[in-house]
Order: structure tokens, then sequence, then C-alpha cells
């Protein structure tokens, strides 16, 4: 279900919000209807806890990864970037 709404804004922000949503070749509707739901995504992300929390928490008596942890998870992350996915 869709709500119908009325919003106004300068006539600036109106003129560049219609640029850009013509950039991507969508309406000013369209346009706005996904800033909201990038904007409401956001929130919902920063709700989600920080996992590197569980970094850390035992020590296995063989293994360095709670303190090299931010190395491992750099080599990873660059790792997954240069490599191609398949």
């Amino acid at each position: 279900m869709s709500i119908r709404m009325q919003v106004t804004i300068s006539e600036d922000d109106h003129l560049r919000a219609a640029e850009r949503a013509a950039a991507h070749g969508i309406s000013l509707a369209e346009y706005l209807r996904r800033l909201v739901r990038s904007d409401l995504a956001d929130d919902a992300e920063e709700d989600r806890p920080d996992v590197s929390e569980l970094f850390g928490i035992g020590d296995s008596g063989g293994s360095d990864v709670a303190v090299h942890k931010d190395d491992y998870l750099a080599d990873a992350i660059g790792s997954a970037k240069t490599s191609p996915r398949q």
C-alpha cells in the first residue's frame, strides 16, 4: 500500500533534485522514494551490533586472532576487493 503525500521544498532544492533524477533517468518521485529508502536502510544498519566486539573474548591458547584481528580483517577486505568474483 502506498501513501500519497505533499512536501514543500525550496525552489533551488527542487531544481537540483529534478536534475539529479533526470541524470539517473528516473522521475523526481522515484528519486525521492529511493532517497527515503536509502536513508531508512542506513538507520537499520546503525542498529546492528558490531561483530568486532566478539573478537578477543576468549583465548584458545594457540591463536593470535584476538591480537591481530584488525590486520586480518584488513587483509581479507583487501583481498575481496581485488579478487574477481566467480
